[in-house]
Formats: C-alpha cells, sequence, structure tokens
C-alpha cells in the first residue's frame, strides 16, 4: 500500500506536512527555510499559472520582468513600505569569494564589498516604480498594465511548505493610472479575478473585502482581500489587491502631463498571489486518504489501472486502456494508463488516491469481456460499474459533478462555521473552537491590536459580498458603537 498519512482528527498540522511530503508535492531543502517544490505539485502550480494568467491577459495585463535585486535606498524612499518589509530582507554586501587564506575553505572577499547593499527582491513596488519614472511622461502613455511572474524572499523564521517559506513563487501585478478612480477600479477588478479563480477553478468559497488598517499592505491606502477557510476553522489569506493612491509615485517623482498640460502624480495598484494557494488547495479538500484535487488544477484528471494476471490479459487490457485514453484526451482531459508492473493494483488504488486524481478507471478480463470498466470518484470514493460504451462522455460529466460537489462541500462546511458574536466572554471561548465569528467593531486600531493580543484573532476583513454585515450595535471589545460586522478569525 502507499505510504499512509497522519488522520486529521489526530493531528491536523501533522496531517498537512505528511500530504505534502507523501503526494509528491515538495519537500525541505538543504537551505534552511526553503522548499523544492517537485514535479507533481510544480504541475498544480503550472495550471494554476496557466489560467490566472490567462485571466489576468483578458483584463489588458501583460507580462513584463524587473530585477531581483533592489538598490538599498529605494526602499527608504517610502517609510511606511520599508517598515512593514525591514525585519524579513535578505541583504547583498559582497559580490566576490576567494579562498580562505587559511585553508579553511572560501571566504567573502573584502574587497569586493558593494558600493551600495543590494536587497533580494521582498515585493517589487519600489523597483518598478523608478523604472515607470522613464516610462511615463503624458497621460497617453497611462495606463501601464504589468503583471511579472517570479520568485521573492522574505526571511521568515518559522517556515512551513508552501504557506511560509523564505523563498515562494508568486505573481505581483503593478499598475499606474490617470486618476484614482481608475486605479481603484483596477483593484476592484483583480481582487475579483482572484475570487472568480478560486471558486471557479480551486473550488473553494472565499469571502471578498477590504482589510482593516492594521492588516493592509504597507505603503497602501487599500488592501482588499478573499478570505478562505481550512477544515479546522482557520483562515488564509488567498489573495489581495491594494490600491495605493499616489505614494509610490511621490516617493520616486512619477509625474505626467494630462490633457490639460498640467503636471500630476499617477495613481497606482499592485496585487498578488501566491505558491500559499497550494497550501490552500490542499487545507481546504484534502482528506485522511491523501489529496482532493478539483479536475480543474488535476495535473492528472483520469488514471487508467489495469487489472491481469497473464501477460496475454495485461496486452489485451492495456490496449483497451490505451484507446479510451485517447477518446478522453479527444474531450480536452488529461489520462494516464498506470503499466507499471512492478507494482499490485491496491497499491496503485492507494497512491493515486493519496495523490488526489479525480477519477480512478480499473479495468481487468472479465471487464474486457462483459464491456464494462469500474469508475470510482476521487471526492464521495463512490465506485460504479460503468459500460464501455459511451465511457467518454461519462467521465467527462462526471468530472463536472466532481468540481462542482468538492465546492459545494467546502460552501458547507464554512457557511456552518460561520456565526455571529456580541459578547466579549463568549467571543474568547468561541475564537477557540475556529469558524469566523461576524462582531462589531468600533473602528480603532487600538481595539483590534488589544482584540488580537487577548486571542491571537484578527480581522480577516470587511466584506463587501457572501455575508451581509451592514447593521448598528456595539463594538464586541469596548462597547462603543459600530455601525457593521467585520470577520474575525485565527489565521495562517
Amino acid at each position: 500500500m502507499a505510504k499512509e498519512v497522519t488522520s486529521r482528527a489526530e493531528n491536523y498540522s501533522q496531517w498537512y506536512n505528511d500530504l505534502v511530503v507523501k503526494a509528491d508535492l515538495a519537500e525541505q531543502s538543504a537551505v534552511r527555510g526553503c522548499m523544492v517544490i517537485k514535479p507533481y505539485g510544480y504541475a498544480i502550480w503550472e495550471k494554476m499559472q496557466s489560467v490566472l494568467d490567462g485571466m489576468f491577459k483578458k483584463t489588458g495585463v501583460q507580462n513584463a520582468y524587473f530585477p531581483l535585486f533592489i538598490p538599498k535606498s529605494f526602499f527608504s524612499r517610502e517609510a511606511e513600505h520599508v517598515a512593514g518589509f525591514a525585519k524579513e530582507c535578505a541583504v547583498v554586501t559582497h559580490h566576490r569569494l576567494m579562498n580562505d587564506p587559511d585553508g579553511k575553505g572560501v571566504v567573502v572577499d573584502p574587497e569586493a564589498k558593494l558600493e551600495e547593499e543590494l536587497i533580494v527582491r521582498p515585493t517589487s513596488e519600489t523597483i518598478i516604480w523608478s523604472t515607470y519614472k522613464n516610462w511615463i511622461k503624458s497621460w497617453r502613455d497611462l495606463p501601464i498594465l504589468c503583471n511579472q511572474w517570479c520568485n521573492v524572499v522574505r526571511w521568515e523564521m518559522r517556515t512551513r511548505l508552501f504557506l511560509r517559506t523564505a523563498e515562494f513563487l508568486w505573481q505581483e501585478g503593478h499598475t499606474a493610472h490617470a486618476t484614482s478612480e481608475e486605479a481603484e477600479a483596477k483593484a476592484y477588478e483583480m481582487v475579483h479575478v482572484y475570487a472568480d479563480f478560486v471558486r471557479d477553478c480551486m473550488a473553494l468559497p472565499v469571502i471578498v473585502g477590504h482589510k482593516s488598517p492594521n492588516e493592509r499592505f504597507a505603503g497602501a491606502l487599500d488592501t482588499l482581500t478573499i478570505e478562505a477557510m481550512m477544515q479546522d476553522g482557520k483562515a488564509l489569506q488567498a489573495g489581495t489587491s491594494h490600491f495605493l493612491g499616489q505614494n509610490f509615485a511621490k516617493s520616486f517623482d512619477v509625474q505626467f502631463t494630462d490633457k490639460e498640460g498640467k503636471l500630476q502624480y499617477v495613481w497606482a495598484t499592485s496585487w498578488g498571489v501566491s505558491t500559499r494557494l497550494m497550501g490552500a488547495l490542499i487545507m481546504a479538500h484534502g482528506d485522511d486518504n491523501g489529496l482532493v484535487l478539483p479536475p480543474a488544477l488535476a495535473p492528472i484528471q483520469i488514471v487508467l489501472v489495469p487489472i491481469y494476471k497473464t501477460d496475454e490479459e495485461r496486452s489485451a487490457v492495456l490496449a483497451e486502456m490505451e484507446t479510451l485514453k485517447k477518446a478522453f484526451e479527444a474531450l480536452g482531459h488529461s489520462a494516464k494508463v498506470d503499466d507499471r508492473d512492478n507494482l499490485r493494483p491496491g497499491f496503485k488504488f492507494a497512491e493515486w488516491e493519496l495523490k488526489g486524481v479525480p477519477v480512478r478507471i480499473a479495468m481487468g478480463p472479465r471487464d474486457l469481456q462483459n464491456g464494462t470498466a469500474e469508475v470510482h470518484r476521487r471526492d464521495t470514493l463512490e465506485k460504479a460499474s460503468v459500460p464501455v460504451e459511451g465511457i467518454d462522455r461519462y467521465v467527462h460529466e462526471l468530472l463536472d459533478d466532481i468540481q462542482k460537489g468538492i465546492y459545494v462541500k467546502a460552501a458547507r462546511f464554512r457557511d456552518a462555521n460561520i456565526r455571529k458574536c456580541d459578547d466579549w466572554e463568549e467571543f474568547k471561548t468561541e475564537i477557540q473552537k475556529g469558524g469566523f465569528l461576524l462582531c462589531h467593531w468600533d473602528g480603532t486600531a487600538e481595539t483590534e491590536q488589544k482584540i488580537k493580543d487577548e486571542t491571537k484573532a484578527t480581522i480577516r476583513c470587511i466584506p463587501v459580498d457572501t455575508v451581509v454585515c451592514e447593521e448598528e450595535g456595539k463594538c464586541i471589545y469596548s462597547g462603543k458603537p459600530s455601525h457593521r460586522r467585520v470577520v474575525f478569525a485565527i489565521s495562517y
């Protein structure tokens, strides 16, 4: 049998770690805090990239690439921004090594000190806005809608595969606009692109909303977020979109001549999602048998496992499976025939279950005689004997049903764990149970910080969809008047 994973009930955190490693998604690297994304895990990320990239381009966004290294002086130009990232920055001070005169390997060459230290990219606002200054002169040069797929480095002390690593993969969009209205509209548009992707492809329900001032991106006037609930009841921030106002334009003196001939500062947005989405996919849908992948993101949507005893039976079954594989591929699905002859069918079943393949088809000599195949769906673990004639259409519709079913299950779990709370003592108990608590908040950073200090709960968002929170009440903590409820949770 394939390697077992710890059950969620026994130890949810260990279950997650087991699943990442044993399903061949990623592993720890020789560099502390960094990960190796293995081919199967990277194939999922590639599918995410492909879909998102197409969605971005439909909004007019183009891909570009900017340097990995950022001059240290750039960070000092935007005080709030540098304060937000200072503790996580990796700094390059020298550009050459030399043999140790004492014969102890290699050391930094003291003669190779950089004139200006370089920051290894934690995010790219500063380097991009120093570049945009050269691109923007007139209103005719706007808008600029750029995105880059790249890696970033944030020197995290406590790391966890996919969820928080010192280096991770992401995309970051950076747009420049002539008016605040255009920039705000773009920030809204992109957070809803993320929401559509996560709901439709990842089969994961999210709440779209504004971040509170304490939780905003460093240097932003407004941050929009999509917040998802994992199976342990914790929140996970799945993507953010920021309205940056004119802060970075002013820091880097990016001005344009408007239609009236006046000089104006440019308005900005930035937005991004990362390989953290891989963690969300695992934690939201996986079960005690392994991954449960939505068909839209599964590298292999259908796996065919032959059952045989003799070489003659093997040849006959594999020939039929190759025919079925071509039929599935003709309908746009990815299929694989597991023809490994050194493993028993039971081991293969468990392995593909662990890897979350949505549909498994088993066929032996008797099935061949009867013109049937056993079809197993990963999400519910149900199986059925299905006629081979027309099985391509049957599986096509089944994959659609699995995609929808995974979303419905996650939505029911999320909705069952959203509840209102109006009493502080009750809040302190309820928040430890997990889930989203809808509570009144007085709007002050002081109250928000006190709640976080006492319970570890943060305001995940001030919702703009999914849940209706506009109502009068009193702050859960201070008792002061409040005009709406916000979403509190303990998060990853």
